[in-house]
């Protein structure tokens, strides 16, 4: 067992919640499910297990929440882990996290491992580049960078180092879930393209300086330089890209479903969001500012 952490943030998760929990459970020393009032069995499920501490506290956002979870859950160990309620470690990672962990050197403070991308049961790998994540650090030097959307745990201090084994995002929910999940994933995307555009925060233009992982980082940028192109046409753009010219075709009909309803569909909804704030507030940012907090509850 890893000197080690868990925290998972769970909202009507009982159809994840135990095989996470199973996978990790008899890894890690602590698990902390930090619980956003579920109305189903994910708390029940999560008290079965005896290294696990539930916590409730009311959802804000992802970046808020987890934060939360750092100042407020008993952590005594050396390392933490997010993990999502839908993911889960490989046999592999947790044999390399096993051998390598406990003989880190004291500057790497932070460790990356790739994703895994599970669609329909099949793993999507043809269509998008190797995606990678800071998911594992030291406690008390990291954070989550507080933002919309596309959070990143931040470090504080020291550096990171990247393991060579996966972890595993493979969402059971059927698709008429996953379809509402990423129309409520629409209007914060357009807000997040919209900060880019007019730097609504005042800190959109930091994201070159934020201390996140080297792929993170590069993929924020690429989001600024998708924020100049015209709407509608780079969401057509970028699912042409992925499908045929990284060869997202060769993932058969579940690839399909992935690069069209995640890289057009859901896109062309983001361009349609900015699309409407445009419209009715035109270039003026104070209007979008009051546009957002009157239609969507979106304070900047």
């Amino acid at each position: 067992m890893l000197d080690l952490s868990v925290i998972i943030l769970t909202y009507n998760e009982e159809i994840h919640i135990r095989r996470c929990l199973d996978d990790i459970s008899s890894f890690a020393k602590k698990i902390f499910v930090i619980d956003s009032f579920s109305i189903d069995r994910t708390v029940e499920i999560a008290r079965e297990y005896g290294n696990v501490t539930v916590l409730q506290n009311k959802w804000v956002n992802y970046a808020t929440q987890f934060n939360w979870a750092l100042q407020h859950a008993n952590i005594q160990t050396k390392w933490v882990l997010r993990l999502d309620a839908d993911e889960y470690l490989t046999e592999e990672l947790k044999r390399e996290l096993t051998k390598h962990l406990p003989n880190l050197n004291a500057q790497y403070t932070g460790v990356i491992f790739p994703l895994r991308r599970v669609f329909l049961g099949r793993t999507i790998r043809k269509g998008m580049p190797k995606v990678k994540l800071l998911r594992l650090f030291q406690y008390g030097k990291a954070q989550s960078e507080v933002r919309l959307m596309d959070e990143h745990i931040q470090l504080l201090e020291g550096e990171t180092i990247e393991l060579e084994n996966e972890f595993a995002d493979d969402n059971l929910n059927n698709l008429s879930w996953w379809s509402q999940k990423h129309i409520g994933y629409a209007i914060r995307e357009a807000v997040d393209l919209l900060d880019i555009e007019y730097n609504l925060t005042g800190t959109a233009k930091d994201d070159e300086a934020r201390i996140i992982s080297e792929q993170a980082k590069a993929k924020r940028l690429k989001k600024h330089k998708y924020a100049s192109q015209p709407l509608f046409w780079r969401s057509f753009a970028y699912f042409c890209y992925r499908y045929f010219f990284r060869l997202g075709f060769m993932e058969g009909k579940e690839g399909f479903l992935w690069h069209f309803l995640q890289g057009w569909w859901y896109r062309t909804l983001v361009d349609a969001k900015v699309y409407e704030i445009k419209k009715a507030c035109g270039n003026d940012k104070e209007k979008i500012r009051y546009f957002l907090q009157d239609k969507y509850n979106i304070t900047l």
